[in-house]
């Protein structure tokens, strides 16, 4: 290791690494590169959200390293369950996505840090220490982003245009439920669910859920 490497390894504790990612290729090699380091243990592997919450779950990592672009359940909602069940536990985002939309979603979500792929290892270990001492990291790539999207709006300071029932509807929307378990939860039909979900993209201006989401968690409804 170069000595710069070694210096972020004395400076970091043990951790507990889980691993989010759902190309094996990119899995493997980043587990590959962090094993490098002593004091990174990489105790589980999940290849989408929900197997990525039951892991957090069950091994309750220091740390969990997240794509966004997960099958079954993105890492957007698996990781606002994740903070939600395990608050312990720290959640990095490394992803290709860098529209403000999942940026800012994902940072309202709970994410303590956003990187985007492609970033070298030293910068990436860098991330990991500020993470776990306490801060945010951002890549520079996105960091203009955070700031043009997280100043307070207009909107926020508007009246909940939402009906009880639609604020219960987006609620489970943000904790990452699908139609058919929002449905379940509420004991409505899937037909209703997607009627209400309609009302809300309606009446918030957005094109699809992960929007609704963000208004509502940026304006405080939820």
């Amino acid at each position: 290791m170069a000595s710069t490497t070694d210096a972020y390894t004395l400076q970091i504790p043990k951790l507990r690494i889980l691993i989010v990612e759902d190309d094996p290729v990119m899995r493997l090699g980043l587990e590959h590169l962090l094993r490098d380091y002593s004091n990174l243990e990489i105790v589980g592997q999940a290849e989408d959200g929900y197997s990525a919450i039951e892991a957090a779950l069950q091994l309750q990592p220091d740390l969990v390293i997240v794509d966004i672009g997960l099958p079954e359940l993105d890492g957007i909602a698996a990781t606002q369950q994740i903070k939600a069940r395990v608050p312990s536990t720290r959640v990095m985002i490394l992803t290709s996505h860098k529209s403000d939309r999942e940026i800012v979603a994902a940072l309202s979500s709970g994410a303590d840090g956003y990187c985007v792929k492609g970033i070298g290892l030293e910068k990436l270990v860098m991330a990991i220490v500020c993470i776990q001492d306490g801060a945010v990291y951002l890549d520079p790539q996105v960091a203009h982003c955070v700031i043009q999207n997280l100043q307070p709006t207009v909107q926020s300071q508007e009246t909940n245009p939402l009906t009880e029932r639609e604020l219960e509807v987006l609620k489970l929307i943000v904790e990452g439920f699908s139609n058919p378990e929002i449905a379940t939860v509420l004991y409505v039909s899937l037909s209703t669910v997607k009627a209400h979900i309609r009302s809300i993209m309606n009446k918030l201006v957005v094109n699809d859920r992960v929007q609704a989401a963000v208004v509502a968690l940026r304006s405080g409804w939820i």
